[in-house]
Parts: C-alpha cells; structure tokens; sequence
C-alpha cells in the first residue's frame, strides 16, 4: 500500500469514528435548538441568535418556550444578555409576522394555586436538582432565598418548560460562559436527576460544536466526562481570536488527524491560517525554491528538521523554514493550534514534495 493510500485510509477511518460518536447520543430536534439558542444568548452573541431563533420556530418551538428559555436565564446569564436576547426575539417575530411566516405563540404557563408556596416548592425542587439533598447556601442566606423561592419556586414552577428542558437550557448556556465550570458540573448532574436522559446530555456537546463553537463543546465534554467518570477531552480548543476555516480536505490525505484552512486575503499575499485539533500533523515534506514562514498565534505545538531536535511551537513563536529543508509541524498532542503561514523568495517553479507520515513512535514521545 503507498503511503498516500494508508493515510487516506487513516483519514478515512477517523472520519468515520468521529460520525460515530456523533451519532451514538440523540436528542429530538427542538430540544437542540434550544441548546443552540440558550448558548448564544450566554454567550451574547445576537447576530447568530436571530436565525438560530428563526429556525427553533421552523422547528416547530412555540414563541413562549423560546420567550421562557431566554426569561430564564437571567439568573445565570444576567438581565443584560437575558433582555437583549428577548429583543431579538420580539424583533424575529415581527419580521416572520410580516413576511407571513407561521409561528406558533404557543400556550403560556399554567395559573399556580392561590395557596402557593415558591419557598417550600423551590426547596423541594433544588432538593431533588442535587440529588436528594438538602443545600443551604449559610454563607449568603438572601442569595439562598432567591434560588430556592424565586429560580427553583416562582420559575421552575412555570409550566411551559419541563423541568428537563430547563436544566437542557441551563447547561448549554453555561456551557458558554468562561470560569463556570464547577456550576457547570453541577448542572450536569442535575439534569440527570431532573429527568434528562443520558443520551440527551451526551448529544450536548455535538449540538454546540456544530451550532455554536468548539470551546462551548469543549467544555460541556469535560464537565459530562467529569460526571461520569469518562475519558477527559484533549486538549482546549482555539478561543476564536484567529479564525478556524473550513476542514483541509484538499491535503487531508497528508495529515494525520484533522486540520483547517483559513485563507486570510490569501489572493493578495495575506497569510494562511492554519488549524490542528489535538494530536494532528503534517507528514515530513520538502519546499522546493520557496521559504515557508509560520507564525504561532494559539495554543501548543511542534516543528522538527529531519536529523534535529523537535522545537515546541508557542504564540510568538516564528519559524522560518529553509528551502529544500525535509520538515514536518502540527500540535501537541493536548492542545489545539494555530499558526499563520506563508511563502517568501518565491522562485518559479516552486513545489512542494509530500512525503512519509511521522512515526507515532516519535510523536508521542513528545510532551
């Protein structure tokens, strides 16, 4: 077997196992929609909430689940992000209305009994969330109040979301926020004792990565994998500074693992940028009558010179790489990363030789 057939073979088979994985887990089709809508309002994002909203709606989402999502979340996102996440809303369902578009408004919560109690049904309520037992939060008593009356009583009372589709919301919204990771595991669990089912927690991160962003997805693995006590997540992927692209398909068959393609006004000498998911890398190749310069800009990575000691690649971090110099680059084998690249002293003619893959032997060898 050549060495383009084996890697195209490689490629193949890790495309097919990441479908897998994908596939395995299920949630119904609103429900992903509300992942996908709570998670832009979390991240403020109303660019994308408008059509992320329009499609709920096509999906067959009534105005007052979206309107109870985004009302929701104020206690976790802000009143801020909650009310402009509403205007958008308010704004989607004009514009569908002129444009004679269907929409289902959808029936409003339930009237609560005139002997209600938000105290007593909130503490029952967050008693189950955590899983049986009781929490008291001693240090801030108002703060405990607010969550067990008014979040867990006066909101999760509401009956135009379940339960399970609240803790869905709750999640993936959190999800998108930076250093809410132990309220993010916490949830996780709740939505198991609230009655989502593992499937549907599993399928969180797939919706997030295809709706909203890998970091998002990144985190709701880690926080799931934590739960139960699965394999962690490599690696943490680009923060979105520099731009990911489109998956490299064109030279797939040189790599090992996945990469993307970010042309950056490419046609008129700009840079290319370059995307490596944890663990990919380029085979050992050969520039011909050009220099390659690559510059680092996210993440961890490597580069080696055939007979040399391998360089860790970090942001700042500019090689540039002799011509006619067998070669290889990628990341780390826990990180994602990034580097821009582009051609200098470029001599008609110039070419690039694609050669042998780098042996696992070596590659994880490094730290």
């Amino acid at each position: 077997m050549t060495v383009s057939k084996r890697i195209s073979l490689v490629a193949l088979i890790l495309m097919l196992t990441s479908s897998y994985i994908s596939a395995q887990y299920s949630m119904n089709v609103k429900k992903q929609h509300l992942v996908t809508i709570a998670a832009l309002e979390a991240k403020g994002d109303l660019k994308a909430l408008q059509p992320a909203i329009n499609n709920g709606l096509d999906a067959g989402l009534t105005v007052n689940q979206v309107k109870e999502a985004l009302s929701q979340l104020y206690a976790y996102t802000g009143f801020p992000r909650s009310l402009n996440a509403l205007g958008v809303l308010q704004q989607v369902v004009a514009d569908r209305e002129k444009a004679g578009t269907p929409t289902q408004v959808g029936p409003d919560a339930a009237p609560l009994p005139q002997d209600y109690d938000a105290l007593k049904q909130g503490t029952e309520v967050q008693t189950r969330l955590t899983g049986g037992q009781p929490f008291d939060y001693k240090f801030a008593p108002q703060t405990d109040y607010y969550l067990k009356a008014h979040l867990f009583g006066d909101i999760f009372a509401r009956t135009t979301l379940t339960e399970p589709e609240r803790e869905i919301v709750t999640v993936s919204a959190i999800s998108s926020l930076e250093g809410c990771e132990p309220q993010l595991i916490a949830h996780v669990r709740g939505a198991r004792n609230m009655g989502v089912t593992d499937d549907e927690i599993h399928a969180i991160p797939g919706v997030l990565e295809n709706t909203v962003g890998a970091t998002e997805a990144w985190r709701a693995r880690k926080a799931i994998a934590t739960v139960y006590g699965e394999q962690q997540p490599q690696g943490r992927p680009t923060d979105g500074t520099w731009p990911r692209g489109e998956f490299n398909s064109a030279y797939a068959q040189y790599f090992i693992g996945s990469s993307y393609l970010a042309p950056m006004d490419a046609a008129n000498g700009g840079p290319v940028n370059v995307t490596f998911e944890p663990g990919c890398r380029n085979n050992w190749h050969i520039h011909h009558k050009c220099v390659q310069v690559l510059i680092c800009v996210e993440g961890r990575g490597w580069y080696q010179e055939w007979g040399k000691a391998p360089v860790e690649l970090k942001p700042g971090t500019v090689i540039a790489i002799p011509e006619g110099v067998k070669h290889w680059h990628g990341a780390a084998r826990d990180s994602w990363f990034q580097h821009l690249t582009y051609m200098a002293n470029v001599e008609p003619g110039s070419s690039t030789d694609w050669l042998e893959p780098v042996e696992d032997a070596v590659y994880i060898k490094l730290p």
